[in-house]
């Protein structure tokens, strides 16, 4: 199972402790089930959502990997949602208009200069791409402050790069003290209110000015461009680290452009009908009965449950396994990002690979990406890349505070 912080997991083994001596199995499942629900619920209680918006000026600069590793591991929060934007005018001003808050000028004076930068960066066109940005959700005890000690103030006075926006930002000033140049980075609340008041909005948006931007960046007439779709698998996931970003990282070499983003727990029936093509070859390569076991575990690691362990009620339903499905696209997309993947075992992928730098097994290797557009097209569908779960996190998160 994905981590949920550091306070789940020892409650449940107190719970797992107390039940171990009740009679009858069923018995000591449900009971187990119904104390493990109770947990939940008074742990979403002292829960908090925050939110980081990586810039578009950030996109652009294959930042992105950097900012989403500092991001997981610094803070150690759960990473529930994300979600692609080119926010159009009505959101960029929304968006904007509730940027300036504070009384103390000089932090007033910071908040305009972000909600200027909102107004000219977050719209409209440059070089034949649209504006984009990465909008991601974590969720955890004191987030919006963990966001906050993480992202950073801007002030020019610290380089240090401690904070994301040491290393991303910039604020630069003449000798007179203007600012000449401002680049926050990255962008969030850092009060629960105002994080509640920006998600709703951003969610209010999210089917208009969300989802899988096909059109964000303009190719020749004649171009063929190309969509792929790269998993960030569970192994990424175990705990809070840079290895989610420093996958991403590694693939921003192949100069592709991010146009879809979504965080996914495979159901056992979607990592069946995805890893179905791999059960013909696994038999045939090492028998019916071997190859249908490496075949359950493949799912195992995908879902959190074998098929065969899995009752057909809850085929369908999430898996207890993390992964990040995000699509990218560009001329020749496929080979590209397979290049920059390396091949399924990590010991013989070439250095500098991500299956070299962060696989361990043929199974456990860091990443998926289709090897063909034709795949590519059946995993997105499978995914359901197109699904909006952002939205509906949000709504439900609120209405169960």
């Amino acid at each position: 199972m994905y981590y949920r912080g550091a306070q789940m997991a020892p409650r449940v083994s107190v719970l797992r402790a107390r039940i171990a001596d009740l009679p009858g199995r069923t018995i000591r499942e449900k009971n187990f089930a119904a104390l493990v629900d109770a947990a939940k619920v008074i742990e979403m209680q002292t829960e908090e959502l925050a939110y980081a918006i990586v810039t578009p000026y950030s996109m652009s600069k294959s930042r992105t990997g950097g900012i989403v590793g500092r991001l997981i591991s610094r803070t150690g929060l759960d990473l529930v949602a994300g979600r692609m934007f080119a926010p159009g005018a009505e959101l960029a001003k929304r968006y904007a208009d509730s940027i300036v808050t504070e009384t103390d000028p000089r932090h007033r004076a910071t908040q305009e200069l972000i909600r200027q930068y909102i107004l000219k960066n977050f719209t409209g066109e440059k070089n034949g791409q649209r504006s984009r940005v990465l909008f991601l959700i974590f969720r955890g005890p004191d987030a919006v402050e963990k966001i906050h000690r993480t992202v950073g103030h801007i002030v020019h006075e610290r380089t240090s790069g401690e904070t994301i926006r040491d290393t991303y930002g910039d604020y630069i000033t003449d000798d007179s003290g203007n600012v000449t140049y401002f680049e926050p980075g990255v962008l969030a609340a850092f009060d629960p209110k105002a994080v509640e008041r920006d998600l709703k909005l951003w969610a209010d948006f999210s089917d208009s000015d969300g989802g899988i931007l096909d059109r964000a960046v303009s190719y020749l007439p004649n171009a063929q461009a190309e969509k792929t779709l790269v998993l960030i698998k569970p192994d990424n996931f175990k705990f809070p680290n840079l290895r989610p970003g420093g996958v991403i990282e590694v693939f921003s070499r192949s100069g592709l452009t991010i146009i879809g983003f979504k965080v996914h727990c495979m159901s056992v029936a979607q990592a069946e009908e995805f890893y179905g093509p791999v059960l013909l070859v696994l038999e045939e390569k090492l028998g019916p009965k071997s190859g249908r076991e490496n075949w359950e575990s493949i799912i195992e690691f995908m879902a959190g449950r074998k098929p065969s362990e899995c009752p057909s009620a809850e085929r369908d339903v999430p898996g207890t396994e993390k992964s990040i499905a995000i699509v990218y696209q560009g001329m020749d997309a496929v080979r590209k990002i397979r290049d920059v993947l390396g091949p399924t075992d990590p010991a013989k992928a070439p250095p500098g690979s991500i299956r070299r730098e962060f696989g361990q097994t043929i199974m456990i290797n860091a990443a998926h990406a289709s090897d063909s557009p034709e795949n590519a097209k059946r995993e997105m569908a499978i995914v359901q890349i197109d699904e909006n779960n952002f939205k509906p996190l949000i709504e439900n998160f609120y209405r169960h505070q």
